[in-house]
């Protein structure tokens, strides 16, 4: 696991603590966070066998799920406290069936303003690399105290 330094001084252990904390279903999911650094975010999930769909391959929801994770924690590479950064928009394109094993995250920010982020994530299976998913989304930023 790489802890590269974030601006905001996130670690990936940080993350997963906050993650099983506070977003209780991210916890049971096990979503690890393997790297952070200024502007990106690699989270893996873990691959369980009620992931998968028929035609043997990991379902949609889990995949955005972990999209979703992994856009949440590059808002956390952005503002310190997060807690109340919410996902306003979400594009997916599903681009391939994802085998079963586990699923790669990165995102990686796009513009981070006062009020929005704007991110991107590419989900990818460990199996065999190839682009399962594609990932355009925006989060509300929580209000910066003052």
């Amino acid at each position: 696991m790489n802890s590269s330094v974030t601006r905001t001084g996130v670690t990936p252990a940080d993350f997963d603590a906050i993650m099983r904390e506070k977003v209780p279903f991210v916890g049971d999911m096990d979503v690890r966070t393997e790297s952070l650094s200024d502007d990106t975010a690699i989270l893996r999930l873990p691959f369980k066998e009620r992931y998968l769909r028929p035609g043997n391959v990991v379902t949609g929801p889990a995949i955005f799920a972990l999209a979703d994770i992994a856009l949440y924690a590059v808002a956390w590479l952005v503002v310190p406290k997060a807690d109340l950064a919410v996902t306003t928009e979400a594009t997916v394109h599903f681009l391939s069936g994802a085998k079963p094993g586990d699923l790669i995250a990165e995102a990686k920010i796009l513009k981070a303003g006062r009020r929005l982020l704007i991110a991107e994530c590419n989900i990818r299976s460990a199996v065999d690399d190839s682009l399962c998913a594609h990932v355009i989304g925006t989060y509300a930023m929580p209000p910066t105290e003052k």
